[in-house]
């Protein structure tokens, strides 16, 4: 933003002040200069006390009906935002290319209500969706359980019955501890614990941990991984990876392949999580790290859409990039890119 260094009739205005200052005062001296140098001195002082009167008052008047009103208008504007309305906006006095430094003042007001008012439709969304999530689980364990209390069903429903209240809660549980991570990650200053390890390894012991759902959808797995360490956050990283191979794992169907590789790309560890699920479509790709966000709703029932917010939380704490390509009906590439690489 442009901030007028020079305002030609500000500067004149102070210019004329002082001149008038200085010739009443040269003007006066001049018609008592015959007298006693008491009487020129007491003159002369009275002179000054009057002309500091006359400029102070006219300085009182300026602040009072200019500058008092901006001031007045923005402490307007400030009261209104402390009491939670961010849809107000100050209009600056000045063309963009000439902004002082009230001006200046109203368009940073205008860029914080805009970032609140942002900020406070994200909150309330993200309590939509949790209150959405959190009712989902419960009334599934709420009608299930109240039909195992009837009594009346056979082994068979009850142990369906039973799995089905798991799932529920498990899918309850899994939602309360990512929206703490993505809480934690999101509002406080979390910092990385930097340190050198062994990067391949985390990702075959975080592939080893979808081992039987992999067998059990007789899905093959393909693997590159490189011998690399990196200096990073292994622990954060660990988020990262299993998300992605869930994912992965989740959207693939039976006798489908997933491919993970890890490469040194011009100094950078690169890895890949590729699947032969459904695909993402081109609009949907724009969203897909939004909290709560789920492609496909067929799977809904799988996840809660704060995997990927998480993913995309931790690689931006770690100064990496991540980016997804996709084809509808061919799968999804997921590419993390870190630095660290030792």
């Amino acid at each position: 933003m442009k901030r007028r260094n020079f305002s030609p009739f500000g500067y004149f205005m102070f210019f004329i002040s002082v001149a008038a200052v200085t010739t009443c005062a040269v003007l006066v001296y001049t018609l008592v200069a015959d007298m006693n140098a008491g009487a020129i001195a007491a003159i002369m002082l009275a002179v000054v006390l009057a002309l500091a009167s006359l400029c102070t008052l006219l300085d009182y008047l300026r602040r009072r009906f200019i500058d008092g009103k901006i001031t007045d208008e923005i402490a307007s504007a400030t009261a209104l935002m402390a009491h939670g309305d961010y849809t107000v906006r100050l209009t600056p006095r000045h063309a963009y290319n000439a902004y002082d430094e009230y001006d200046i003042i109203m368009e940073n007001l205008n860029s914080l209500a805009a970032e609140l008012a942002k900020t406070e439709m994200m909150n309330s969304d993200f309590i939509s969706n949790v209150s959405h999530e959190i009712k989902m689980p419960l009334s599934v364990i709420s009608n299930y359980a109240a039909a195992l209390k009837k009594g009346g069903l056979d082994n068979e429903t009850k142990e369906k019955y039973i799995s089905t209240l798991i799932g529920a809660s498990k899918r309850l549980s899994d939602l309360v501890v990512n929206v703490l991570k993505l809480n934690k990650l999101e509002h406080s200053n979390v910092a990385a614990d930097l340190k050198e390890f062994d990067l391949a390894e985390e990702l075959r012991a975080c592939i080893l941990d979808f081992e039987e759902v992999i067998d059990n959808k007789n899905l093959q797995l393909d693997c590159d991984i490189d011998e690399i360490c990196l200096y990073s956050d292994k622990s954060l990283l660990e988020t990262v990876w299993h998300n992605l191979i869930s994912n992965a794992v989740k959207f693939t169907p039976e006798g489908g392949t997933i491919t993970v590789t890890l490469k040194n790309e011009n100094g950078l560890a690169v890895v890949s999580v590729s699947d032969t699920g459904c695909g993402i479509a081109s609009g949907t790709g724009e969203h897909i790290f939004d909290k709560f966000f789920q492609g496909d709703t067929s799977h809904a029932q799988e996840g809660n859409g704060l995997g990927l917010a998480m993913v995309k939380r931790v690689i931006d704490i770690l100064g990496g990039e991540i980016s997804v390509s996709s084809k509808v009906g061919e799968g999804s590439t997921f590419t993390v890119k870190l630095k660290g690489l030792k």
